[in-house]
C-alpha cells in the first residue's frame, strides 16, 4: 500500500448498511446508514462516495451483502427453469428424507423454486462413469429452447445425470441455450458443483440460477453508479467460505456468495479473538433482521461443505435438514434465525406474545425511529428499558424516541392485561429465548458445552443481548469489540481471496495409487491457477472426504502434506479415522475399508494487512439512565469505551457507543482489553 491509499468494506443488511474506511496509516472511518430497499446498491454508492470523497488511492471495496438471501428468503428470485435428464424431473421435489419438526403433524416440504411445468427433460443419459450411454441430440435442446421462450424465463439451471464425472453434455446443453436465449442466464451444474448427489446438485444449481439475474443487475448498479462518480477501485464480493472473490465470478455464481455478510463477522471474530488469547468462542451476531452464531473452535473457523437457507433455522447440521433450501457449498458453519432488533413482537390466535421472525427492516423500521412503523419490534422494547438512548444514531439519520417505542409497545400490553415494562421485558425475553436456539445450535447440538466458550457478541443489537444470554447458557465471558455495531463490515477488510475446486471419485483409500491422485489434485490447480492469474501470490490447501465403506456421508480432513505420496494417503486414512472418532465418538476396526470420496483443492491469496485504529468516542449524552433489569428499575451509569479501565468495574452500567449499547447486568464486571480497546465482561454471581 501507499501513503495515501485506502480500502472500504460495505456490509448490507435488511436494516443498516455498514460502511468502514481503513486507510494505509490505519485510521478508520465509519458510516452507518439506513438500507434502501429494494435498491440496495442506493445506500451503497452513496455511503462509499460520501466517505472516500477525499482519497486519492482507493485500492479495492469489499462488499458482503444479503441480496442474494433475502431473493430466497421472500422468493422473490428470477422465473426460473430447469433442464434435466429424462426421468429426473421430480429431484427437487423428492429431496432428501429429513423432517425438522418431529412433532408438527401439519408441517409440509417447501414448495421448489421452479415449478414443475418449468421443469424440462432432455432423453440424453451418461454412465456413473462418464461415458456417453445415450447421445445428446441438439434438434431437441433446440425445441426445448423454443418451449423456454414461450415461458418467458428469465434463467435457467441445466443439471444433467452424471454431469460431474463428464460435463460435455451440459457445456453442448449451455452452448445452445445461450445461443437461443439472449439474455437469459444459464447455470450449469458441471461449473458451480462438480460433485455426486442428485438432489444436492439440483438444489446448490437451482439456487445459483435463481438469484443470478437479481445479482447480477445489483452488483453492476453498484459498479455503474461508483463509475460515475470516478471510482475505479476493484469491487471484491464477500463469500460464504470466509474469502472474497471478484464482482464477475459473483455474477456468475452467486449461491457461492449466499451468506458473504454473516461469514465477514465470524472471520473479524477471530482475529480479534486470536489478538485477545481466547481459542473457544461462540461469535453471535445480532442485526436488525436476524441473529447469527457460529463456533471458533481451538482457534479455528468451524466450516461445512452443506448450508440450508430459508428455513426456520438456517444451519449447517444434516440433522436439521428440510425447511429450506439445500446448499452444497463451501462455507462457514452459521446457524441464522429471524430475531434482530427489527423483529416484529405481535400476538398469535390464542393470544400469546410472539417475536419475529417478521421484521420491520429499514422501512418502516422499528417505531422508535419515527420512519412510519407502529407495530412493536425488539429494539422498541429495548429503548422501553433504558438499554438503548433516546437520541440520534447513525449519523443523525435517525431519531430513537422513546415516546414512539412506549406506544408501540403498549399495542401488545394493553390486550395482555400488562403493565408497558412487563410487556417490554416479555418481548426481550421472548427475542432471547429464541436467539438461544441457534447459540445451542452450533454449541451444545454439536457435543459442545457452551460454559466452555467465550460468547464474542456484536452486531448493532449483539452486545445489548449479550450477558443475558450468556446467563442462560451458562457462560461466564462475554467480549464486545470495538466498532461492534459495524464488526462485519471490519471482518471484509481481513479476508484474502478464496477459490475451490472439487473432482469426485470413488476409491479405496487404502490401495489407491498416489500419482493418479496427484494428477488430479495438480490439474485443479492447473485450472485455478489460470484463473487467479491477477493474484500475485497463491497458498494452496488439499483436503479429501473420506468415509468407512457403507456409510452415506463422508469426512473431510486435510492432506498432510504438499504431495500425494504412499505415507501421505496412509496418514490421510489415520486422519480420517481420528477426526471420526472425534465427530461421532466411535471408529471402525483395525483395517475397516475406507472410501475415498472426493478430492478438493482451494487457492488463498495473500492476507491483507490486519491493523485497524479504533475511533474515538462518541460525546456522552447522560450520566446516568434508568433501566430495568427484572422487575428493578435501576438508575444506571452511562460511560464510553475509552473510559473503562483495565481493571474490572462492576455492573450495572452502560456503554454507549456510536453504533450500539453495551449492557453490563447487575452481577458482572467490565474491563478493557488495552491493546484491542474489546470490552471484556464477566459474571461473578448470577443476578
Amino acid at each position: 500500500m501507499t501513503a495515501a491509499s485506502a480500502r472500504v468494506g460495505v456490509d448490507v443488511g435488511g436494516t443498516f448498511t455498514d460502511v468502514v474506511h481503513l486507510s494505509s496509516t490505519g485510521a478508520v472511518q465509519v458510516r452507518k446508514v439506513l438500507s434502501t430497499p429494494p435498491d440496495y446498491d442506493r445506500a451503497v454508492v452513496a455511503s462509499v462516495s460520501e466517505l472516500a470523497a477525499a482519497d486519492c488511492d482507493l485500492e479495492e471495496i469489499v462488499h458482503g451483502t444479503t441480496v442474494a438471501t433475502n431473493a430466497v428468503l421472500e422468493r422473490r428470485g428470477a422465473r426460473t427453469a430447469l433442464v434435466t435428464t429424462k426421468g429426473f424431473r421430480d429431484v427437487l421435489e423428492l429431496r432428501r428424507l429429513r423432517i425438522p419438526h418431529m412433532y408438527d403433524l401439519f408441517w409440509r416440504k417447501p414448495p421448489p423454486l421452479v415449478e414443475r411445468r418449468l421443469r424440462l427433460e432432455l432423453t440424453e443419459r451418461l454412465a456413473a462413469d462418464g461415458s456417453v450411454l445415450e447421445q445428446l441430440r441438439e434438434d431437441e435442446v433446440r425445441e426445448v429452447a423454443a418451449r423456454l421462450r414461450e415461458l418467458g424465463v428469465e434463467s435457467v439451471a441445466v443439471c444433467l445425470l452424471h454431469a460431474y464425472a463428464n460435463p460435455e453434455h451440459e457445456e453442448r446443453v449451455g452452448a445452445v441455450l445461450e445461443d437461443e436465449l439472449p439474455g437469459v442466464s444459464v447455470s450449469l451444474s458441471s461449473r458451480i458443483l462438480r460433485e455426486q448427489r442428485e438432489y444436492e446438485r439440483t438444489a446448490t444449481t437451482v439456487v445459483n440460477a435463481y438469484v443470478r439475474p437479481l445479482m447480477s443487475s445489483y452488483l453492476r448498479s453498484i459498479r455503474s453508479g461508483l463509475a460515475e462518480r470516478g471510482f475505479e477501485a476493484p469491487l471484491r464480493i464477500m463469500q460464504s467460505s470466509g474469502g472474497v472473490m471478484t464482482a464477475h465470478d459473483a455474477e456468475e455464481r452467486p449461491v457461492f456468495a449466499l451468506e458473504s455478510g454473516p461469514a465477514a463477522g465470524v472471520v473479524a471474530a477471530l482475529g480479534i479473538a486470536t489478538r485477545i488469547g481466547y481459542e473457544n468462542v461462540i461469535s453471535f451476531d445480532m442485526g436488525g433482521t436476524t441473529a447469527k452464531a457460529s463456533l471458533i473452535e481451538r482457534g479455528a473457523l468451524t466450516r461445512g461443505r452443506e448450508y440450508e437457507a430459508g428455513g426456520s433455522l438456517s444451519a449447517g447440521s444434516r440433522l436439521l435438514r428440510g425447511s429450506g433450501e439445500l446448499l452444497r457449498i463451501p462455507t462457514i458453519d452459521i446457524a441464522e434465525i429471524g430475531a434482530g432488533g427489527g423483529s416484529i413482537a405481535w400476538l398469535d390466535a390464542a393470544g400469546g406474545l410472539m417475536v419475529g421472525p417478521r421484521s420491520a427492516g429499514a422501512e418502516p423500521g422499528p417505531a422508535c425511529y419515527g420512519r412510519g412503523g407502529v407495530e412493536p419490534t425488539v429494539t422498541d422494547a429495548n429503548v422501553v428499558l433504558g438499554y438503548m438512548p433516546g437520541a440520534t444514531l447513525a449519523d443523525g439519520e435517525i431519531s430513537v424516541s422513546v415516546e414512539r417505542a412506549a406506544e408501540a409497545v403498549l399495542r401488545v400490553a394493553a390486550p395482555l392485561g400488562l403493565s408497558l415494562e412487563a410487556a417490554a421485558r416479555g418481548i426481550h425475553e421472548i427475542a432471547n429465548a429464541r436467539m438461544t436456539r441457534a447459540l445451542r445450535s452450533v454449541s451444545s447440538e454439536k457435543g459442545r458445552d457452551p460454559r466452555d466458550f467465550t460468547l464474542l457478541a456484536y452486531g448493532g443489537s449483539g452486545p445489548i443481548h449479550a450477558a443475558g444470554l450468556a446467563e442462560e447458557l451458562g457462560v461466564a465471558t462475554v467480549l464486545v469489540p470495538p466498532l461492534a455495531g459495524l464488526f462485519s463490515a471490519v471482518g471484509l477488510l481481513f479476508a484474502r481471496p478464496e477459490f475451490h475446486d472439487v473432482r469426485p471419485c470413488h476409491l479405496d483409500a487404502r490401495s489407491a495409487d498416489p500419482a493418479a491422485l496427484e494428477e488430479l489434485y495438480a490439474e485443479m490447480e492447473a485450472g485455478l491457477r489460470a484463473a487467479l492469474a491477477y493474484l500475485p501470490e497463491l497458498e494452496w490447501s488439499r483436503t479429501a472426504e473420506l468415509r468407512y465403506e457403507g456409510q452415506s456421508w463422508e469426512v473431510e480432513v486435510e492432506l498432510p502434506s504438499r504431495r500425494v505420496t504412499p505415507e501421505a494417503l496412509a496418514a490421510l486414512v489415520a486422519r480420517f479415522e481420528d477426526e471420526h472418532e472425534r465427530l461421532y465418538g466411535v471408529r471402525g476396526q483395525a483395517g475397516s475399508p475406507v472410501q475415498l470420496r472426493a478430492l478438493r483443492v482451494a487457492a488463498l491469496g495473500p492476507m491483507p494487512p490486519a491493523d485497524v485504529l479504533a475511533p474515538a468516542d462518541p460525546p456522552v449524552r447522560d450520566a446516568e439512565r434508568v433501566a430495568r433489569f427484572g422487575h428493578d428499575a435501576l438508575a444506571v451509569p452511562v460511560r464510553t469505551r475509552s473510559s473503562i479501565d483495565a481493571e474490572p468495574e462492576e455492573g450495572p452500567l452502560l456503554v454507549d457507543e456510536y453504533d450500539t449499547t453495551v449492557v453490563v447486568r447487575p452481577g458482572w464486571t467490565v474491563r478493557r482489553h488495552e491493546a484491542t480497546s474489546t470490552l471484556i465482561l464477566e459474571r461473578g454471581t448470577r443476578s
